[in-house]
């Protein structure tokens, strides 16, 4: 892959074609301010051609045999590899997070298209002991049909493939939406997956304009499915429009994830997976700790021993050698921040690292936010209520267990959560006492390909990742036969 110059991306794929636009949109470095590259604008026309390419594609594409898919699917991930380092160099270039974050989502992209793959396979259906002689009565798993992909910004390589790999390998044609912050990097995957010699239709790209093309895909009744990433507000807006054909949803959105700090905890080990989830990706993290709430006893030492670790943090542009905290992808997300910030101070929170804009020399053009801690952080202020996604790390304190509970299940949100204690009962008072779809105990990482991920309450339906990530994209058939 030629690394990286102007207009290298500008064009959608549709029905196996490369298509270009007059009309186009600027894609921003967001550690510069400045256009790194051109992709089209497209709108409802490129979006009803991307959509009956994939329904011209599906018959022939969900008849072959999962391992016929899955070949494509293996050839694509070695693609991938073998392109690692320019695709996470554009990567990096385009959404800001550090280089060596940006390798990690790239393997990672392998990852799970290998793990679908596989998985595909095991699609299996069942066969129901029947109610009298002479009767089968048979349970079968069919492609659901055309799916609607909407990808986000902040790991817009990985939450890519944990979609179009589980599509694929469920026998599914698709139209891919990405972020509009980041559509180089799902052009230049796509365009791998292209060079497996897929069949032209199955996989479509198409960039522009999110609310023209979201609800052009929610009212094709061709659609059978949208799997949306992003924002609680915008989930609901798709789950508005898909309610008009009563079309299948997948929705992974927002969250509000608390760590409970318990005064059993292991301090160094609890500082350490905090620091790896909160600062992952400059914060912009769904599942990434909001809140930090820590046992009064133990508050002071917690503060200090984060405190130290965060101020040795270094922030710069993601492609500099050393990078640990790039910019934020947009200045919308930077504005979100310092507002919160601001909030919180004016009600009593107090700064104890960082607090502030990025604008020193060579910075000042970029959405730089520096690495911050807040204490004496209570209810009333927003950021307790709001997802941050930013570098800001605020701590409460809490002293029973019961009630810091409570606390944390006080929000619409219920994505993730997070505890520390060496307290077996304590473990599994917290597995049936916090109101999340995923939850790590003693650790802060929860990723991985076989393993399902999505929220409850406001945070989503249904799940990505393992065999219910691929379920999420078949139907049942229920099929009675009396053979006498």
């Amino acid at each position: 892959m030629k690394l990286i110059q102007l207009n290298d991306w500008n064009f959608s794929w549709i029905n196996g074609e490369k298509v270009q636009l007059d009309d186009t949109s600027e894609v921003i470095n967001p550690a510069t301010g400045e256009t790194i590259g051109l992709v089209p604008n497209g709108g409802k026309e490129l979006t009803q051609r991307a959509i009956e390419a994939a329904s011209q594609a599906l018959p022939s594409w969900s008849k072959l045999t999962a391992g016929q898919r899955g070949t494509y699917l293996l050839d694509w991930a070695d693609r991938v590899l073998a392109d690692k380092e320019a695709l996470a160099q554009l990567l990096s270039l385009e959404q800001g997070k550090p280089l060596e974050e940006a390798r990690g989502e790239i393997e990672g992209v392998a990852v799970y298209i290998r793990w679908y793959a596989e998985e595909g396979k095991r699609a299996y259906g069942e066969i129901i002991p029947a109610s009298r002689p002479g009767q089968r009565l048979m349970v079968l798993r069919e492609a659901i049909g055309v799916v609607g992909l909407i990808t986000p910004a902040n790991f817009p390589a990985a939450i890519l493939a944990m979609k179009v790999a589980p599509a694929l390998a469920a026998g599914c044609s698709f139209v891919l939406k990405p972020a509009e912050q980041t559509p180089m990097i799902a052009i230049a995957l796509i365009s791998h997956l292209m060079d497996t010699n897929l069949p032209a239709g199955v996989a479509n790209l198409v960039t522009g304009n999110p609310e023209v093309i979201g609800s052009t895909l929610s009212a094709d009744s061709r659609v059978r499915k949208i799997a949306f990433t992003g924002s609680t507000e915008v989930g609901k807006i798709l789950m508005r429009q898909a309610a008009d054909n009563v079309k299948r949803l997948t929705l992974e959105l927002g969250g509000n994830a608390p760590v409970i700090v318990f005064p059993d905890a292991d301090l160094d080990k609890a500082v350490d997976g905090i620091m790896g989830n909160k600062f992952e990706n400059c914060g912009q993290v769904c599942n990434g700790i909001n809140l930090i709430y820590v046992h009064e006893t133990i508050h002071h030492e917690l503060v200090e021993k984060l405190a130290e670790r965060i101020k040795l943090l270094k922030v710069a542009s993601g492609t500099e050698p050393g990078s640990q905290i790039g910019p934020m992808i947009d200045p919308s997300y930077l504005d979100k921040v310092e507002t919160l910030v601001n909030d919180a101070v004016a009600k009593g929170a107090k700064v104890l690292v960082g607090g502030n804009r990025i604008a020193r020399e060579g910075y000042q053009n970029g959405y730089f936010y520096a690495p911050t801690l807040l204490d004496e952080v209570h209810a009333e202020m927003e950021l307790t209520r709001r997802e941050i996604f930013g570098p800001i790390a605020p701590v409460l304190t809490f002293t029973d267990e019961e009630d810091v509970v409570k606390r944390c299940n006080n929000t619409p949100y219920g994505l993730a959560g997070y505890v520390y204690t060496k307290d077996a009962a304590r473990m599994f008072r917290m597995i049936d006492g916090l109101e999340v779809g995923n939850l790590a105990i003693n650790g802060t990482s929860l990723a991985n390909p076989q393993t399902p991920f999505g929220g409850v309450k406001e945070s989503g339906i249904g799940r990505v990742g393992g065999h219910q990530g691929l379920e999420e994209y078949l139907e049942l058939k229920y099929v009675s036969l009396t053979l006498e």
